[in-house]
């Protein structure tokens, strides 16, 4: 696939690969709080060795949060569910093991998948995903500080996911329309999405028109209303972009996501913190479940261009990503690829990525400085409040290198190694609730 892709966009050096994100329409923090299906859109990125036209972020940096409460980025799933089939990609097998382990003894991921793909007849294409992960580990509960203290209170937990998805993608002339089925599963959330989006070439197939739709429909556990243990989440979003092949050697992108959620979106395993008065003239620290509102609007706007050196025996991939949303958060992505041929069997890929976001405008270290009282169980209605770090002012550096051998044309094998680094900078919450992590993939890929 890798090859016919390449020859397509006339040796630009693009590889339609990873991640969403929600993942071309993702931030980190939108990457920080997604929901178990996304490790389905990871591995169907890594797996089949496919680069993202819409400049998708890497997936893998979100499997680290143990509990997501936001809807998967939908542009990553249109792409990888049409640009198979848009370029005919062989029939193939993946395997991709990953390991994600934060320092200081935080949250540690270990992630196996598989990608299967299979034509079916001249114009048909048929892919399945499974993906299986297991989480353990301690994270952040929400809670301030003892005094004296830098160090945020953690709590551990463990748990065991389990995905799959399947899609079904058919070529109309110059039309390529795919639809695709998600489910995922743990202890306490239930994911399941459809989608349909649509490639079309124009312009003797120098230039592609992306379009499509995604709805999922989530069930999550909750502890607060013993008569509904689980309560309901929805979803919707759409994506328009186009791809354009300036010469023989030169690809620009731009994409435009618009996501909207409904339902419970809090993260019932976030906490707050607020002085109550249960005694005349005495205060008392208490804690309570996070409040986000029940809506929550965001868009995205993707630019990125590919460039090859032929000179070099290598190429550029660069872009850009804003994000915004209802919840005042605003973000900005800047990721920077090399691509550099060695011989006639490896690839190896350094990168570096830069991230940076503002504070959602209910994000509060601890409710100690404001008048608002939380109540017992979280109310959509009323105030909005979260002392999760995610939602907090940050910025993020991701880099990391890939060595790709491919010791024929049907068998491959890849290893990467990344280092995230994720800081605040509010100056009120403590450095200890952002976590560093070092990220370990190995994979393999055999075609027919």
């Amino acid at each position: 696939m890798i090859s016919r892709l390449r020859n397509r966009a006339a040796n630009i050096g693009l590889r339609l690969r990873r991640f969403a994100d929600h993942c071309s329409a993702t931030t980190d923090y939108f990457l920080s709080t997604l929901k178990p299906r996304f490790n389905v859109l990871l591995f169907k990125a890594n797996l089949g060795k496919i680069w993202n036209p819409v400049g998708a972020l890497r997936s893998r940096i979100s499997v680290h949060v143990p509990k997501r409460s936001a809807s998967p980025p939908l542009a990553l799933f249109l792409l990888l569910a049409s640009s198979r089939n848009l370029a005919r990609a062989d029939d193939s097998l993946s395997y991709k093991f990953e390991n994600y382990t934060e320092t200081g003894g935080r949250v540690g991921v270990q992630t196996q998948g598989f990608v299967a793909n299979q034509s079916i007849g001249t114009d048909m294409q048929f892919g399945l995903t499974l993906v299986t992960d297991a989480i353990a580990g301690a994270t952040p509960t929400g809670i301030s500080a003892l005094a004296g203290s830098s160090l945020v209170p953690l709590s551990h937990l463990s748990d065991h996911r389990k995905a799959w998805e399947a899609d079904l993608a058919r070529q109309f002339s110059r039309i390529n329309i795919a639809t695709g089925f998600s489910e995922s599963r743990e202890h306490d959330y239930v994911s399941k999405g459809l989608s349909i989006n649509s490639l079309t070439d124009f312009n003797e197939k120098n230039t592609t028109l992306l379009a499509g739709i995604d709805a999922h429909n989530d069930n999550v556990e909750t502890f607060y209303d013993p008569q509904h243990f689980y309560v309901r989440k929805r979803a919707f979003s759409a994506i328009m972009g186009v791809t354009q092949l300036l010469d023989r050697l030169t690809k620009v992108t731009l994409n435009v996501t618009w996501a909207r959620e409904t339902g419970y979106l809090s993260d019932q395993y976030k906490l707050v913190e607020q002085n109550v008065e249960l005694i005349p003239g005495s205060f008392f620290p208490l804690v309570f479940a996070e409040n986000r509102p029940s809506e929550h609007n965001s868009g995205v706007a993707f630019l990125a261009i590919n460039r090859a050196f032929p000179g070099l025996n290598g190429s550029l991939e660069a872009s850009y990503r804003l994000y915004a949303d209802t919840y005042g958060v605003v973000a900005n992505t800047a990721e920077i690829r090399w691509l550099e041929k060695i011989g006639r069997h490896f690839t190896v890929s350094p990168e570096l990525r830069l991230y940076e976001q503002g504070a959602a405008n209910f994000y509060y270290y601890d409710l100690r400085s404001t008048d608002i009282l939380p109540t017992a169980t979280p109310d959509p209605g009323g105030p909005a409040y979260s002392s999760d770090y995610r939602l907090s002012s940050l910025y993020t550096t991701t880099c990391g290198i890939r060595t790709d051998w491919n010791p024929s044309d049907r068998l491959q094998f890849d290893v990467s190694y990344d280092r995230y680094t994720m800081r605040g900078r509010d100056g009120i919450t403590p450095q200890s609730a952002y976590p560093r992590a070092n990220m370990v993939t190995l994979g393999a890929r055999i075609s027919w």
